[in-house]
């Protein structure tokens, strides 16, 4: 069974099983302790610190290990911001960034902290503009920007010379989440603090990274001891630090012929998915995008149901889309960007994927597609004057059977057809995604160019997936105010 989700996480490399196995013989003992099996745990944490940091591209002592990702997040934030207190209390992150980062600056607007979420354009960049900017506003304040590398979710890299140009200028240090981009290269110059998951390039889970360069203020928050620089308290978990460091050397030693095949690969999905799978939008930046990764999204599908069709195939890929989640709420990403956000799929090839494995997914997906939709009713066929099955639509202007849809009444435009509505109204008050849309598509045939169909929506994703459908189709987005959204048929 392909497993096509890699940036979530990826099995132990080989490497990093052989280097455990050993570390565990070797590598037991507290390293802090003075005796012979604490020197040799000790010589084995500092050869790892070591490779780490050439990885990385620094100073031994400037790398840090911490129990996961999300930690040295957390830590390298508090840290950064409480070294800087004397400076300001305003945290500059983009809003695309990993959750991690978002709730630690929910955590400092908690504690009267001020935040500043960067926008980003349709495919996922910082908006460079806004970032020179933010930086430079008069009242100054500015203590540190948080940004990723690379997206997780759309794979869209972004551009960190250029911000880390900016920081400099301004005197502002620059925390880079470096998770998805580790395991491809070396990170580029500029960085002050950077972070990353052992898990996203074939490590151990339970492993992170934290490097703090040189003359960056910093002043870990909470309880210490004498590991780890007094920043990460507790026992390291040795052996599986060893792994970590030890793949990481391998994964990248092997980047540069696997980014370009696999980049390969992603290309003929990319191509693939639009010819195959009419209504379908492929999103985050064409070019300047992680090798592995590619995310497209389904109109008239929901994601989990998506999701569990391919899985049922025998694909284990991934989701941002709103319908995917407990929460029901659409991906901040998706939402950031402005993208369409319903049936949203990301597949992320693994090290070692084949062209015959990307043939037979492209092979199923349709199918897969199809079934989705066949279950929500999509708006095939709608448009021959016929009632919607379940009555939420009608075009004659009489009310629906359940009153869920009503002619609005207006006088229809100049050369509109005698008795046309000029709008319609569709009820999709608490109905999820991506039903609000759906009910939208079956109606705006039945409207004359120019008229209006105005959808009552309460689930949060319509607010994207409205503008994204007017946008594939061609229509006017009029706008929104509260739960009512305006669409005009342009053709």
């Amino acid at each position: 069974m392909p497993y096509f989700d890699a940036a979530s996480g990826l099995p132990p490399h080989p490497v990093a099983r052989q280097a455990m196995l050993a570390a565990l013989d070797e590598g037991w003992a507290d390293p802090t302790r003075l005796h012979r099996e604490g020197r040799r745990a000790r010589l084995l944490l500092d050869a790892a610190r070591e490779s780490t940091a050439e990885s990385l591209g620094c100073r031994p002592d400037e790398v840090v290990f911490a129990p996961s990702g999300t930690r040295a997040l957390h830590t390298a934030v508090a840290g950064a911001l409480t070294g800087r207190r004397r400076v300001g209390n305003r945290l500059l992150v983009s809003a695309v960034e990993h959750s991690a980062v978002l709730h630690a600056a929910e955590a400092h607007e908690a504690g009267g902290g001020r935040v500043y979420r960067l926008g980003v354009d349709r495919e996922g960049r910082v908006l460079l503009e806004e970032v020179r900017d933010a930086l430079a506003e008069e009242d100054g304040g500015a203590a540190l920007l948080c940004l990723q590398s690379a997206n997780h979710e759309v794979g869209t890299v972004q551009p960190l010379a250029e911000v880390a140009s900016y920081c400099l200028d301004a005197g502002v240090p620059l925390l880079v989440d470096a998770a998805q981009t580790l395991a491809w290269q070396t990170p580029p110059a500029g960085w002050s603090l950077l972070t990353g998951s052992a898990h996203k390039w074939g490590g151990p889970a339970g492993v992170g990274l934290l490097a703090v360069r040189k003359g960056t203020r910093f002043a870990p928050t909470g309880p210490q001891d004498e590991r780890e620089r007094g920043w990460m308290p507790g026992a390291p978990g040795l052996p599986a630090i060893v792994a970590a460091a030890a793949s990481l050397r391998a994964v990248r030693a092997e980047s540069a012929g696997e980014s370009e095949r696999l980049r390969t690969l992603v290309d003929r999905i990319r191509t693939a998915v639009p010819q195959l799978v009419p209504d379908t939008e492929v999103v985050g930046h064409p070019r300047e995008r992680l090798p592995h990764l590619v995310t497209f999204s389904c109109l008239y599908a929901d994601g989990e149901s998506l999701l569990h069709a391919l899985d049922e195939a025998g694909f284990s890929v991934s989701s941002g889309s709103s319908c995917s989640s407990s929460t029901l709420t659409p991906s901040h990403v998706l939402r950031a960007m402005g993208v369409l956000s319903e049936g949203n799929v990301r597949v992320s090839l693994p090290p070692g994927t084949t062209g015959a494995e990307v043939d037979a997914f492209l092979a199923a997906l349709p199918e897969a597609v199809r079934s989705v939709r066949a279950r929500l009713d999509p708006p095939t066929g709608a448009a021959d004057g016929a009632a919607v099955p379940d009555g939420t639509a009608v075009a004659d202007g009489t009310a629906a059977p359940d009153g869920t849809a009503v002619a609005d009444g207006t006088a229809a435009p100049d050369g509109a057809a005698a008795g046309a509505p000029a709008g319609l109204t569709v009820d999709a008050l608490g109905r999820r995604c991506p039903i609000p849309v759906i009910e939208l598509a079956k109606v705006i045939d039945r409207v004359p160019v120019g008229g209006i169909v105005t959808v009552l929506a309460d689930d949060e994703a319509a607010r994207l997936d409205i503008p994204a459908w007017c946008r594939m189709r061609g229509h006017r987005y009029l706008g929104s105010e509260g739960t009512t959204h305006r669409v005009a048929r342009e053709q």
